[in-house]
């Protein structure tokens, strides 16, 4: 097959009918890099695996680096994370995330009432059960009552005071609560503190406010998880509906493109003229009235900007706005009426081809689950990365000062150190899992790996949904007789076509665009980590260089997208058919723009119909407003919690919907440059075009064979 220098018209071929089946495998070199990456990326995953442990995740940790709850420990009956002296903590963010410098311990359960230190020491003769309770939250092994305050506190032997607790997140947090507008803990306002004094529960209200904000979102989750449970299959109704829809709209099109498109733009032309008449009366409305005159220059700059509407000046500035793009649209409507009349034509195309080929509007399922395949895998690997390790420990003081603080220390023999003198309070606790081996060294380059490889394989899954549906559509476009020479099972003879001949050409394509991704986000990265500097050029060039790489992740979305289509029809190599595709593209760039923007116009008009309608359909049901079914709709917390998982889902499925059909359209016009190029329309060179398509380019008349088609 000739296909001319490159930026040249290919030559006729009259052996070409459409995707090639005499393929060779693209690529190679690329197709095995790939699999070795895929191999070595589940190499990563098992030594993950083996070193990593969830549960450092899931179950808090206490002092001493041990699960609270771990089988076959001291702890296993012990689920429940208790804060020695809850006060030092300065909200529920430092207890979930980082390390309150106070001891943990696991417990069985959180204290159920007030007791301190100094009471039960003084008691425990004649009441060995609130000793026998209290030292239940005492250091493991501690039962010596007789040991003075002054060193069971120093020591930490035990908490100076409990409290009444509940567990959240098993952790336990003060049980506050609101009595008459009073802020208590177990309906009292006022507690010990283990040294003598009597204090307000207000100051605990810091970390009160934190604490009840998290529990109202834990009732508020609760009551949306109820939600859920009592209305999902009416949810499934609407997202079943909304698909039917999609469906209904996409067959529609071959019939209401035309009408859609040209209605919004002559609404477009009568709001802007409506706009031109507005300014004209209000310029010659302020004629006369004292001040109107005045020019924007004259008033400087004012933060009132009600001010600049009462000059004429402003008002002539907007007509003379709303005249430039009025007369700008007009004449784009007068010298691109051709090639508008071509991308209806092809919309309504792309409707008729996907109404032959409907196994197409499927395929975003397979591309979803290969996603989600890649995103549990990744997100997996990652924990199982971050808890790798053995547990660290560091020295957390209550001064700011100590030079030991944030140092690494040993638990076992911290007490016997002068950190305890130097820094009273302090204590040696567990801060993180690390470790020193090579592979501990190396956990950060392996996060990136991983993120890398995932950015890739999320790619690729694209790249071959792309490559299958151009496939298909374009055995579509080269069947002389539609739909008569429409191959048998066009969709999975695509896909096996990319699996087989390909899978190193959308590799390479993948590969290009993680890489740039993979700058972005470390980009982003930096970019966050340096929002407090006040190095200006700094964030000058970071913004620059994100703005930079966010084009050039867009640009070479839109050529990898064009290449796989060149590669479904001709099975080429990567970079042969992004060159092709680019230079069809230039040669044809206004049909490309005008393309573009009347399918990106009516496939954005089909999402918000289809969820805006199924949206207001659910709010009459679910608001009880549709007599017919008022006996059916379930009884609810929050009924916009269904109405959003309908309207948001109704939105996701249009456009899965919506995404074939683009993909549909930009092949079959990829597809009509190549025969424009290709063939004139005679016996000997015939178009492969639908009639309607021929009919507006005002060629030769089709071939017998092809009208009867």
């Amino acid at each position: 097959m000739d296909t001319g220098p490159p930026g040249e018209p290919r030559k006729f071929d009259p052996k070409f009918r459409g995707p090639i089946h005499n393929r060779h495998c693209t690529d190679v070199i690329c197709c095995v890099i790939f699999i070795v990456v895929i191999l070595g990326y589940i190499a990563l995953g098992v030594v993950a695996w083996v070193h990593g442990d969830p549960r450092k995740v899931i179950y808090p940790t206490d002092s001493y680096g041990q699960f609270c709850g771990q089988k076959e420990t001291l702890n296993e009956n012990k689920t429940i994370l208790f804060y020695f002296n809850i006060l030092k903590c300065a909200s529920p963010v430092v207890l979930i995330n980082l390390q309150c410098p106070t001891t943990q311990l696991c417990v069985s359960k959180c204290p159920d009432r007030f007791a301190t230190y100094i009471d039960v020491q003084a008691s425990y003769r004649y009441k060995p059960d609130q000793w026998n309770y209290f030292r239940q939250f005492c250091k493991p092994g501690f039962n010596n009552p007789r040991k003075s305050v002054a060193q069971v506190l120093r020591d930490e032997d035990c908490p100076s005071m409990i409290i009444p607790s509940r567990p959240f997140l098993k952790r336990c947090f003060p049980d506050f609560s609101t009595k008459n507008g009073v802020l208590t803990v177990a309906n009292q306002t006022t507690f010990k503190d283990g040294g003598g004094k009597t204090r307000n529960v207000t100051d605990l209200r810091e970390a009160a406010n934190g604490i009840n904000n998290v529990l109202d979102a834990r009732s508020i989750g609760v009551k949306i998880f109820e939600d859920y449970a009592i209305s999902w299959y009416w949810i499934l109704i609407g997202l079943f509906i909304a698909m039917m829809l999609s469906l209904l709209f996409l067959v529609l099109l071959r019939f209401t493109a035309g009408v859609l498109f040209w209605i919004f733009i002559f609404g477009v032309i009568g709001i802007i003229g409506y706009g031109i008449w507005h300014c004209y009366w209000e310029y010659d409305h302020l004629k006369g009235i004292p001040g109107s005159d005045l020019t924007v220059y004259d008033i400087g700059f004012q933060t009132d900007f009600k001010v600049y509407l009462q000059l004429r000046q402003t008002w002539l500035a907007f007509m003379i706005i709303l005249c430039g793009v009025e007369v700008i649209i007009i004449l784009m409507l007068i010298f691109l009426r051709n090639r508008i009349r071509i991308a209806i034509a092809l919309l309504k195309e792309g409707s008729r081809a996907i109404g032959y080929i409907m196994s197409t509007l499927f395929y975003p399922i397979v591309t979803f689950i290969l996603i989600a395949i890649c995103i549990s895998y990744w997100a997996v690997t990652a924990v199982f990365l971050a808890t790798s390790g053995e547990p660290v420990y560091k020295v957390m003081a209550n001064q700011t000062l100590c030079k030991y603080a944030n140092l690494t220390c040993d638990p076992e023999t911290f007490n016997t150190t002068n950190v305890t003198k130097l820094c009273p309070g302090a204590q040696c606790t567990f801060a993180f899992y690390g470790g020193e081996s090579l592979y501990h060294k190396y956990i950060f380059i392996f996060q990136l790996a991983n993120a890398f490889v995932f950015l890739w394989l999320v790619n690729f899954a694209i790249a071959l949904g792309q490559c299958t549906l151009a496939g298909a559509f374009a055995s579509y476009y080269w069947a002389y007789r539609k739909p008569a020479d429409i191959p048998l099972w066009p969709l999975f003879s695509s896909f096996g076509r990319a699996i087989r001949y390909h899978t190193g050409s959308l590799a390479f394509g993948a590969l290009i665009l993680a890489i740039v991704q993979l700058i972005r986000v470390i980009l982003e990265y930096l970019d966050h980590k340096l929002k407090g500097t006040q190095n200006s050029f700094t964030r000058f060039l970071l913004c620059c260089l994100k703005c930079c790489f966010w084009c050039l992740e867009k640009f070479l979305k839109f050529i990898n997208r064009n290449a796989y289509i060149m590669i479904a029809i001709y099975g080429k190599n990567f970079c042969t058919s992004a060159r092709d595709a680019f230079y069809l593209l230039m040669r044809n760039v206004v049909r490309v723009a005008v393309l573009d923007k009347v399918t990106d116009f009516l496939l954005f008009l089909g999402k918000i119909l289809v969820a805006g309608g199924v949206g207001v359909l659910a709010f009459f049901f679910f608001t009880q407003k549709i007599p017919v079914f008022a006996q059916e709709v379930p009884t609810l917390n929050y009924y916009w919690v269904p109405l959003l998982t309908v309207i948001i889902g109704s939105y996701l499925v249009a456009h899965g919907f919506f995404s074939v059909y683009a993909m549909c359209v930009d092949t079959l016009f990829l597809c009509f440059c190549e025969d424009l190029e290709r063939n004139d329309g005679s016996t000997a060179k015939p178009y492969f075009m639908s009639a309607s398509l021929h009919r507006i380019l005002g060629k030769k008349k089709l071939s017998p064979k092809k009208a009867v088609g």
